[in-house]
């Protein structure tokens, strides 16, 4: 019998690590959007996760007497609003509601998007011109005009931001996976699925959809940078977020009237808007490179 000692275990760990570690060195050298987007995403995450532990004060929290304090002043990293409030505060809140806005419609819109234009690409005739010939409707809209209907028309408030914008995403997504789909439904395991005796709704929710995952992913991702310039300029125009609440799109706005004396009160928010949304763009294009070479531009 062959026993393994101590020091041929202890031998193989750094092996190990350095394996994972050369892995990952090339995988960040081939992959530098998803690296760059990974880190500028993971930092908003970061610090949207550590508000309730992290942040100086409450987002709501009135100090009147320092008023548009500037960054740097004695308590306040980042200065204060015209009302007091702390600005580090609000944007660290703040980064909840547009990750929410970022993630949330890109789901509800993907989800079903793959059904949609699964069913269509895959069963074609009347499914097909009633689905796509709908979606051409709305595509055909201008998207921020569109969203700020339906925003207008649901009222404020963040889940009704989130349905508006839903209702933006979904032509784009379902587009988007018909054409996947009909390129899919050709291909031979998509026969021997109906050769076994699979119905068509099990052709679809076992076949079709899942193989069509990766380039919707791809693509949806590349979109929330998007989402997030979006869901700033509703809260800005009063149709989003509603205050007290924090949102960097509604601290934008309410820093316009001292613009020209305390920019930090509207760029601060705009910069970390900027930030957000170029992380998504960076990651989406990562993504889309790794896991649907085809989509790249």
């Amino acid at each position: 019998m062959v026993s393994l000692s101590p020091n041929s275990t202890s031998d193989r760990s750094p092996s190990r690590v350095m394996l994972a570690l050369s892995n990952g060195r090339r995988f960040a050298k081939t992959h530098k959007s998803i690296v760059v987007g990974a880190i500028m995403v993971g930092f908003v995450v970061a610090m949207a996760a550590l508000a309730p532990v992290l942040s100086p004060y409450s987002p709501t929290r009135i100090h009147p007497l320092d008023r548009l304090a500037g960054v740097g002043s004695p308590g306040y990293l980042l200065g204060a609003d015209q009302q007091g409030r702390d600005i580090l505060s609000r944007l660290m809140w703040g980064a909840r509601s547009s990750l929410a806005i970022a993630v949330l419609p890109l789901t509800i819109a993907g989800i079903l998007g793959l059904v949609l234009g699964s069913v269509a690409g895959y069963i074609g005739k009347l499914p097909e011109t009633l689905i796509m010939r709908s979606m051409d409707v709305v595509f055909g809209l201008p998207p921020i005009l569109l969203a700020i209907a339906v925003a207008a028309t649901l009222g404020p408030g963040l889940v009704n931001l989130v349905i508006s914008l839903s209702i933006v995403l979904l032509p784009p997504m379902t587009r988007v996976t018909f054409q996947v789909v009909t390129t899919l439904k050709e291909q031979p395991f998509v026969d021997a699925a109906k050769v076994s005796g699979a119905t068509t709704p099990q052709i679809i929710f076992d076949q079709i959809i899942p193989n069509s995952l990766a380039p919707v992913i791809a693509y949806g991702a590349s979109l929330a940078g998007s989402m997030v310039v979006f869901g700033a300029g509703i809260s800005f125009i009063g149709l989003g977020i509603q205050p007290p609440q924090a949102d960097w799109g509604r601290m934008i706005n309410d820093g316009r009237e001292v613009l020209d004396l305390h920019p930090h009160v509207s760029t601060l928010p705009g910069l970390a808007i900027f930030i957000l949304a170029a992380g998504f763009n960076f990651l989406g294009d990562g993504l889309r490179d790794l896991l649907d070479p085809r989509m790249r531009m």
